[in-house]
């Protein structure tokens, strides 16, 4: 019973209560043996073997009763230990449960600063990205564009160079006829636009009356090779520092190219460890949630 359990005493024990029964009656017994046999030697012995069998079976029986006596005394003791244990380790359970459930709070509010503020990196590493990629994308097409266009250049400047070689090895030997070559047509053409102000407008006008066959002023082919000369020099020191721009613009380009392409590269590695940093901080959130969930129900 509750009761005897709230004392600290071991409750009573039944098989005591029936021993106790039992004992009686035989005793009983045997005092009417014992009268019955009083009259002779041979009664009074076998009177004896009655009672020394009562005393057997309670000697017996005191033995069972005392080891069931402390069986359930060693039971009680080990109940009442668990209910002193437990209550203590319940209480301290419920201690620690509300004293988790603020931690798990402010674990959970840190971590979702922390989400906010990996998801706002993660924008700005993506949009820098953007930009670095959009960068690479014009410098490629200016790039492609200059290229071009020197090309063309080059290829015009070696073609006058070309021709003017071949004019003034032609007038240095006297050759006939030149005025009707394909290199006179073209030194004509180059000599009608100027457009590079290869020489100034008296020796353009003395090189055009040349080309042009001009009977009423004809100059010396000595002097047209000097205009030609010169017209050569200017030409090739155009077409020098037109090179030397275009190689100073490809190293450029290469140059940020290559710088570009490790920026790409880094935010690209930044992009993939923030957004699998977002998904376990996600994760992380709802199993803390979760546990706070758990831990009030449990409380409740």
């Amino acid at each position: 019973p509750l009761a005897q359990v709230g004392s600290g005493r071991p409750p009573a024990s039944k098989p005591c209560a029936i021993a106790a029964a039992m004992l009686y009656r035989l005793v009983a017994i045997a005092a009417l043996s014992a009268t019955g046999c009083s009259g002779s030697s041979v009664g009074a012995e076998v009177a004896a073997n009655p009672i020394r069998k009562v005393v057997n079976l309670l000697q017996a029986m005191q033995k069972k009763v005392e080891s069931e006596g402390e069986k359930e005394k060693a039971l009680y003791e080990k109940f009442m230990c668990y209910c002193k244990s437990g209550t203590s380790d319940l209480s301290a359970s419920i201690s620690a449960a509300d004293d988790k459930i603020p931690q798990v709070n402010s674990a959970i509010e840190a971590a979702e600063g922390k989400l906010a503020q990996t998801k706002e990196d993660l924008k700005s590493a993506q949009e820098d990205r953007a930009s670095a990629k959009k960068a690479m994308a014009e410098a490629s097409a200016l790039r492609e564009k200059e290229a071009a266009a020197y090309a063309a250049e080059k290829a015009e400047a070696d073609t006058n160079i070309a021709a003017m070689d071949k004019a003034i090895k032609a007038l240095e030997r006297g050759m006939t006829g030149f005025l009707q070559t394909d290199t006179a047509r073209v030194l004509k053409q180059l000599a009608q636009s100027n457009d590079q102000d290869l020489i100034g407008e008296a020796d353009r006008q003395d090189l055009l009356a040349f080309l042009s066959g001009d009977s009423t002023y004809a100059p010396q082919s000595g002097q047209i090779v000097g205009i030609l000369k010169q017209m050569h020099e200017t030409m090739a020191k155009g077409l020098a520092e037109a090179t030397s721009t275009e190689e100073a613009a490809i190293a450029s380009y290469e140059a940020l190219m290559a710088a570009k392409k490790k920026e790409v590269e880094a935010l690209s590695q930044a992009i993939e460890a923030k957004t699998e940093l977002i998904g376990e901080l996600g994760v992380e959130i709802v199993q803390m949630k979760e546990d706070v969930d758990d831990t009030a129900a449990a409380l409740a």
